[in-house]
């Protein structure tokens, strides 16, 4: 919206004006692809940036194809997907996960335990970590998975604390991070004593998982709030200034803001909102 207001203001799209049409998947597969076929079809939507998960983007793969539709997907992914009405301008796993174990590898020890949710993205970051930590000289210690909304982490801390790796990477998400970080801290491995990075843990989630639980962790992320430059020092003010200044710019924020900014430079190139020519543009 932050991103629509601001082309609005500077004259919009080729001459016109952009009209956010907004819908709520609400966690829910099927809503996904029927909310999305209501924007094609009744509304008539130009382009949709959203989906935050795997699974609703895939929901919604046979719904843009059969109606010609523009998704951009602006959410962290696990890549090994390419479809021709699909933009991904965020980053895929290997674009994490490679980047992650090799740093923490050259951090401290070599060992890891990977812990994650039960759905792709997470089996397939691990699927890029265990030949990424065997060609770093490091040993997988554990591999367990939860499924999505676990809340009970006790018996994986065991095997935590009895395998005594140097890091735990983590694909735990959503609202189970709460009860991870929290459950980890109360059994002694907080982040003063155990190091954990996560790949899904974006900084606007900290609120939620509490930050006292959540210090000296670490995640990694193709944006953060923090990077000092001129240009998202402003981004950041005006995403305050708009909705309060406790609010915390994630990755996904970001990547949703910038998708409107590529379809407008896309539909500029191309000169015309058709869907084949932006896409080839």
């Amino acid at each position: 919206k932050l991103a629509i207001e601001g082309i609005n203001a500077a004259g919009g799209v080729m001459g016109r004006k952009i009209e956010p049409v907004i819908e709520d998947g609400a966690s829910d597969w099927p809503t996904f692809a029927e909310k999305t076929k209501k924007l094609l079809q009744r509304d008539k939507v130009a382009a949709i940036v959203g989906c935050y998960t795997s699974a609703s983007r895939k929901a919604v793969l046979p719904v843009l194809n059969q109606n010609k539709g523009l998704l951009y997907y602006p959410t962290y992914y696990e890549g090994q997907e390419e479809d021709k009405q699909v933009l991904y301008p965020s980053q895929e796993a290997t674009q994490s996960v490679i980047a992650a174990i090799e740093w923490m590898a050259k951090q401290q020890g070599k060992t890891f335990f990977l812990v994650g949710s039960d759905y792709i993205y997470p089996r397939t970051c691990n699927k890029i970590a265990k030949p990424t930590i065997t060609k770093a000289g490091g040993k997988t210690v554990g591999e367990e998975y939860v499924p999505l909304g676990h809340t009970e982490f006790s018996s994986i801390i065991n095997k935590i604390k009895a395998a005594k790796p140097d890091w735990i990477y983590s694909t735990v998400v959503g609202g189970s991070n709460v009860a991870f970080y929290k459950q980890l801290k109360a059994a002694g491995l907080g982040g003063d004593k155990q190091k954990l990075l996560s790949t899904v843990v974006s900084e606007n989630e900290i609120d939620g998982i509490g930050k006292e639980n959540a210090v000296g962790y670490y995640a990694c992320m193709g944006y953060f709030q923090s990077i000092k430059s001129a240009r998202n020092e402003q981004f950041v003010k005006a995403i305050k200034a708009k909705y309060g200044q406790d609010r915390v710019v994630g990755d996904p924020m970001q990547v949703a803001y910038n998708s409107v900014y590529l379809w407008k430079l896309a539909v500029e190139k191309a000169k015309s909102f058709d869907v084949d020519k932006v896409i080839a543009a």
